[in-house]
């Protein structure tokens, strides 16, 4: 049971980390096209995240998969940007298809974040034969801190849109700017050729 604890509040540490944000800006952008009543449909969006991530913790692991890693701190930000920059081309549409395009690049994308955080898993986990449950309960922090950001997005939304009367698409396109900002910003600090 400690093992569970210790993995699962790395789990929550590695996206609630204000230190690296990216995490927690790729979570906006994917969830703010969504409102309370596609709730279930935010929750497969963050599962989805989860698998991509896990898949390539597992990979890299196990020795199975191996990145240059200052590609990956740059590929990043590109998602994070291309996911924004998909948020402002569709933003009217934001009820519609869009979310199911959001659904893709979750795990996508979550592959490339995963892959990010790889080498400091494997050192976490050491060489030990068991890699799978400390995985799984990594990825249940991962999974828990995700909802709550996600949530925590979700009631900012609501409150603009129902109580301050804020369009719908201008919170699309306001909050998806503001974070391919700081994406472009993390892009430039992470150029790597």
């Amino acid at each position: 049971m400690n093992d569970f604890i210790l993995y699962f509040k790395m789990g929550l540490n590695h996206v609630l980390d204000f230190n690296a944000y990216d995490h927690i800006l790729f979570l906006i952008v994917l969830a703010v096209v969504f409102s309370f009543n596609k709730f279930k449909k935010v929750v497969y969006l963050v599962t989805l995240f989860t698998i991509g991530h896990s898949i390539t913790l597992a990979l890299a692991a196990f020795g199975i998969l191996s990145i240059n890693m200052k590609l990956v701190e740059f590929l990043i930000p590109v998602t994070i940007f291309i996911t924004g920059t998909v948020n402002i081309f569709t933003a009217k549409q934001a009820t519609g298809g869009k979310q199911n395009i959001n659904l893709v690049l979750a795990l996508l994308f979550g592959l490339i974040h995963g892959l990010g955080f790889s080498n400091y898993f494997k050192m976490m986990i050491g060489r030990g034969e068991d890699k799978i449950l400390p995985l799984l309960e990594f990825s249940l922090g991962i999974e828990a801190a995700q909802i709550l950001i996600v949530v925590g997005i979700l009631l900012i939304g609501a409150v603009l849109q129902n109580f301050l009367k804020v369009n719908k698409r201008d919170w699309i396109l306001v909050c998806s700017s503001i974070v391919i900002g700081f994406a472009i910003q993390m892009m430039l600090n992470r150029i790597f050729w």
